[in-house]
């Protein structure tokens, strides 16, 4: 299985202030990606003989954009750091034949006002915040959620062992 990742660029602080959000982006994708794949199928996405393809569209946008995706979407006028909107549903299968298109995952939208501030006040890097909330989203798209406490913690032990593979410490430690 292969994952492509279309970026759209839409808002300026992210070639201003994270130059290389595209290419922290995909990493993380694919990390996520790959540890769905393997956790599902017991080999690493990459691995696969099989003509099998994903593909996920990731906007980076501010926090008006995005406020306004929740507004309307979500009913939640507010902005929000990354907002994910899967297209398959959970049960869902990846499966296509060689040469087929890619299945589509879906979009992933993230707000760098809200991204850049919630960094700073959790003492991270906006690199390290950013690479998390990709992960997040990507596993959304991937049919995992967080609305009982049993899948919160299943989601955020997935994104720290992602995340741990990219070097990047856990975000649910609590400082001491």
């Amino acid at each position: 299985m292969s994952l492509e990742i279309d970026v759209s660029v839409t808002a300026g602080p992210w070639h201003e202030k994270l130059p290389q959000a595209e290419g922290i982006a995909r990493a993380a994708a694919q990390a996520a990606f790959d540890h769905a794949a393997t956790a599902a199928f017991g080999h690493a996405a990459n691995e696969t003989a099989h003509g099998e393809n994903a593909e996920a569209a990731l906007v980076l946008a501010d926090d008006e954009f995005v406020r306004r995706l929740n507004r309307d979407y979500r009913g939640h006028d507010e902005a929000t750091n990354v907002l994910s909107f899967a297209a398959l549903d959970a049960k869902t299968v990846i499966q296509n034949p060689d040469g087929a298109a890619p299945v589509l995952l879906g979009d992933m939208v993230v707000a760098f006002e809200t991204v850049a501030v919630e960094a700073a006040d959790q003492g991270k890097s906006v690199a390290d915040h950013f690479s998390h909330l990709i992960v997040h989203a990507m596993l959304h798209l991937l049919g995992y959620d967080h609305e009982t406490g049993d899948q919160a913690e299943r989601m955020e032990g997935t994104e720290i062992l992602i995340l741990r593979k990219l070097g990047i410490a856990d975000p649910y430690a609590e400082e001491e």
